[in-house]
């Protein structure tokens, strides 16, 4: 009779199939770690995912501003008075301005011929200014080698004269500092509709006109002191004055909406947007120009030194959601099973009689032929595997409960 026919191996293992087997091992170690892991891994989403972030709830991110400003105060520079319209820039009142805190003003200019004033473009002999750049920083380079003063020749040039000179010091405007600054700010939700303003609402009650916006004690006041929001962002105003500078007034809005919408407040802070480029502080260059009698075109060429203040908004609003909360509870109890994964590796790996506990849990089945009596010819033999024959068999039931 001829041996039986057996599959190869390749066909072996395509066609097995493999299913969950409980083994019940009752060890003090193993249970443990596994209770400790899903207690772990359940305070983790209900603490942090739920309860902190908030994961239940459908979120909108974008958001859509309206921010108006308005600065006042009088100040004093250069024997003049200023206000508003002389130190503000530009006057429309957007989300981004500059208080102008210092001036360098280079005076009836008018085209012509005349010295360059900056020292790189001293000279000795016409030879020196024709192996120049034939621009300078004020006008185009004729050549020609003219005195400067009594003891100096530099460069001549064509162009606005008397060309500027940006390194005489000059004072700053100190009252800058107690100016005060209000923000109107509008956001709006679209996903869920919902609006609201940084202002209280009309008959809230309280002197709009007299509060000042303080971290602790009036945090919701939209009218800011100059110098307090130079202070909160950590800088010195005299020093930033000087030299001008680029601060960030940011307006947060994190509205979580199940709790009201009155509960959704704004929440201001500062910083310095500049202070980590190695060419600090803020200026520009503006002019005036006019006309004489005699039909000549002249101005005055102001530059200005000042603080420019970017009003920066940002916030997200939350509601509760049937689908978030469905994704996020299925992905919580899916995460249990991450204490069983861990305490296989240790039962099978790091336990003594690992060995045993691998022979339990992992077992093959052959495949057995239905036969309807034990004594029927057509009935296999003991150990006969249909098709492809195999060397062991189980009669397990599938469960154990081992101890340890």
């Amino acid at each position: 009779m001829p041996a039986p026919r057996r599959c190869p191996p390749w066909a072996m293992q395509f066609f097995s199939y493999e299913t969950p087997k409980s083994v019940v091992v009752r060890s003090w170690v193993v249970g443990a770690t596994h209770r400790a892991v899903q207690l772990l891994i359940l305070a983790y989403f209900i603490g942090w995912v739920f309860l902190h972030e908030k994961a239940y709830q459908v979120r909108d991110t974008v958001i859509e501003s309206s921010v108006v400003t308005k600065v006042k105060g009088i100040g004093r520079y250069a024997g003049r008075v200023l206000d508003t319209a002389d130190y503000v820039t530009p006057p429309q009142g957007t989300s981004v301005f500059v208080v102008v805190t210092k001036q360098i003003l280079t005076e009836q200019q008018e085209q012509g011929l005349c010295p360059e004033s900056e020292a790189a473009f001293r000279c000795r002999s016409d030879r020196d200014c024709r192996d120049r750049s034939p621009t300078s920083g004020s006008g185009l380079l004729t050549g020609r080698c003219v005195p400067y003063n009594g003891t100096l020749r530099t460069c001549e040039i064509r162009g606005w004269c008397p060309p500027e000179v940006d390194t005489v010091d000059v004072p700053i405007m100190l009252e800058a500092e107690n100016f005060t600054l209000f923000i109107k700010n509008s956001i709006r939700f679209p996903l869920f509709g919902f609006e609201k303003a940084n202002l209280p609402p009309p008959g809230a009650g309280g002197d709009l006109g007299r509060c000042r916006f303080h971290p602790q004690l009036q945090p919701l006041c939209p009218i800011l002191r100059l110098g307090d929001v130079v202070r909160l962002a950590g800088q010195d105003f005299r020093t930033l004055a000087a030299t001008g500078g680029v601060l960030a007034i940011k307006i947060g809005w994190v509205c979580d909406l199940d709790r009201g919408g009155e509960r959704c407040l704004p929440r201001y802070s500062f910083t310095r947007l500049d202070g980590l480029s190695r060419a600090t502080g803020y200026n520009f260059r503006h002019a005036r120009y006019h006309r004489c009698q005699d039909g000549t075109e002249r101005r005055t060429l102001t530059k200005a030194f000042g603080i420019r203040f970017d009003v920066l908004v940002y916030g997200h609003a939350g509601k509760f959601g049937i689908v978030p909360t469905l994704i996020n509870a299925v992905a919580a109890f899916t995460s249990i099973g991450v204490g069983t994964v861990l305490c296989d590796i240790i039962l099978l790996n790091f336990l003594k009689g690992a060995e045993h506990y691998k022979a339990r849990k992992f077992e093959e089945v052959p495949e057995v032929d239905m036969v309807p009596s034990p004594g029927s010819p057509t009935a296999p033999a003991p150990g006969g595997l249909g098709l492809c024959p195999r060397d062991k068999q189980s009669t397990d039931s599938g469960t154990f409960s081992l101890g340890h």
